[in-house]
């Protein structure tokens, strides 16, 4: 196996970090690899803020639902989707108006954020960072506009945790790739079953594990957790007030 796929197979989600702080330098690196990452027809609709100061990040602790570790890490950027530069941009070189609110355009510029981070995260990673994505910055999208200042066509997406590691959890055990890789067609409910049921074995011998019994679930029943507590109505309405998501 080689250096890098055992890099990403190592992730972890990390909470805990030490105070040491990381350099402009090596942010800027790190943020630079983000930059290579696929972008749809060269639209490049990422923006990152940066979050230094402590008021603000005792405003996303709390809006995230209170997650300590966006005010204790070295480092937290918050990701947007971001179609305002480029229909500046657009209007500016020529004299058509830029209609980015369709679905699709809503659509690429949020794959986008996706590349871009991940990117940032395996260069974070491949330096000795540990990380932390934070989507419950979406629990209060006005509340972020209204922290960062966020123009029309521009929504964030979600936030990140950077530093250097002050614990080692196990990896998460993930999905069979047999229930993942699908071969010419859609696996059967059968052989879905049959996988999905081991799995569930797997995953709460794991929270068992790792929380010494305090936990022990499998992960068809925190699915089902998920789907009712995690909707976010508001977005909808949220999106179009941005310009988003309208036809």
């Amino acid at each position: 196996m080689t250096d890098v796929l055992q890099l990403l197979r190592n992730h972890r989600s990390i909470r805990k970090f030490t105070t040491e702080p990381i350099g402009d330098a090596m942010l800027q690196s790190i943020v630079e690899a983000g930059q290579a990452a696929s972008t749809s027809s060269y639209i490049q609709a990422v923006s990152v803020v940066r979050v230094r100061q402590a008021k603000q990040r005792s405003a996303f602790a709390e809006l995230a639902g209170g997650q300590p570790y966006i005010e204790t890490a070295a480092e937290f950027l918050v990701f947007c989707a971001d179609l305002h530069r480029n229909r500046n941009r657009v209007e500016a070189a020529s004299d058509n108006h830029a209609d980015y609110s369709w679905v699709e355009q809503f659509t690429a510029a949020t794959v986008d954020v996706a590349l871009f981070a991940q990117n940032v995260v395996i260069a974070a990673e491949s330096l000795g960072l540990g990380c932390c994505y934070i989507g419950g910055i979406r629990n209060a999208p006005d509340r972020v506009t209204e922290l960062l200042e966020l123009p029309e066509l521009v929504y964030p997406v979600f936030g990140l945790c950077l530093g250097y590691p002050d614990q080692n959890p196990d990896t998460k055990p993930r999905l069979p790739v047999a229930s993942v890789l699908h071969q010419d067609r859609y696996l059967s409910p059968q052989v879905h079953k049959e996988l999905l049921d081991q799995y569930d074995t797997n995953v709460k011998e794991y929270y068992i594990k790792r929380t010494k019994g305090k936990l022990s679930f499998t992960w068809s029943e925190q699915m089902a957790k998920q789907v009712q507590n995690q909707k976010r109505p508001f977005m909808e309405s949220y999106l179009k007030k941005q310009g988003f998501m309208i036809k």
